[in-house]
């Protein structure tokens, strides 16, 4: 049985805070004694904010480039500079969006910067953004290892964000960095209810996980940063989100 729980009392985290600290303290107060397999689903938000990914935007010189994008996508040109700045190449432009393929592989809306749940002072927080973690995979490994030596055992973590789909309306909850769990589940040749062979069934386990945890963490004022997860019908791997990343000739929306 899969159980997801949200840590409860999970305070608000800043620049330099013991992000470690503040999950061990959580998983007590929930009464969670972490096991062999478990894993913790964490938000972008606290990994960002942990690590010091804020912005001033009075401090970003927009280039040229930044101020002719911002004339098309009707944004901030200073916010357009970090855009640039955070993504290897822009694909779609809208009024109010730039579609991008991330500088870490995957394609998202406006890099994933970010102005909400941004806790500062007032003055700062209308010139402020968050952007995603230098390296979430990273993150999710340091992590890891911090409460696996804790507790003395083996367990995943998994960073996840809001992600929009191609096809579909609606944002839902999407790995972009993990350490210890699978990504992705290759199903082929195994037999299907019937005795037939699977010819082309991959599950893209890690994404399931993160559109589950999403649904517990809500999407505004609910403070749910961190939900743990007791069930995970998967054996834990080494994992990394490459292994999610559709390769480009395979891509078929470029």
């Amino acid at each position: 049985m899969l159980l997801l729980t949200p840590l409860e009392k999970f305070p608000d985290i800043q620049k330099g805070d013991d992000l470690v600290g503040s999950i061990l303290n959580s998983l007590i107060t929930t009464n969670i004694i972490m096991q062999n397999n478990d894993i913790l689903v964490l938000t972008q938000k606290i990994v960002s904010k942990s690590e010091g990914r804020y912005i001033n935007l009075e401090l970003v010189k927009p280039s040229k480039e930044a101020f002719l994008l911002a004339s098309k996508c009707e944004k901030d040109a200073r916010l357009v500079e970090l855009i640039l700045h955070e993504s290897r190449v822009i694909l779609r432009i809208r009024p109010g969006t730039l579609i991008v393929e991330h500088r870490l592989g995957f394609i998202c809306a406006n890099a994933g910067i970010d102005h909400s749940n941004v806790t500062l002072s007032n003055s700062e927080k209308e010139n402020t953004v968050l952007l995603l973690p230098e390296n979430p995979d990273l993150s999710s490994q340091i992590i890891r290892t911090k409460i696996e030596e804790k507790y003395g055992i083996r367990i995943g973590i998994m960073i996840i964000d809001s992600h929009g789909r191609a096809w579909r309306l609606g944002v839902v909850g999407t790995s972009i960095g993990f350490s210890g769990i699978p990504g992705l589940i290759d199903m082929r040749g195994q037999t299907d209810l019937f005795g037939g062979k699977l010819r082309i069934t991959e599950i893209a386990a890690a994404d399931e996980l993160a559109g589950a945890a999403s649904l517990m963490m809500g999407q505004a004022s609910e403070g749910l940063p961190v939900i743990h997860v007791r069930g995970f019908p998967y054996p834990l791997r080494e994992g990394k989100l490459d292994e999610l990343i559709r390769p480009i000739e395979n891509d078929l929306f470029r």
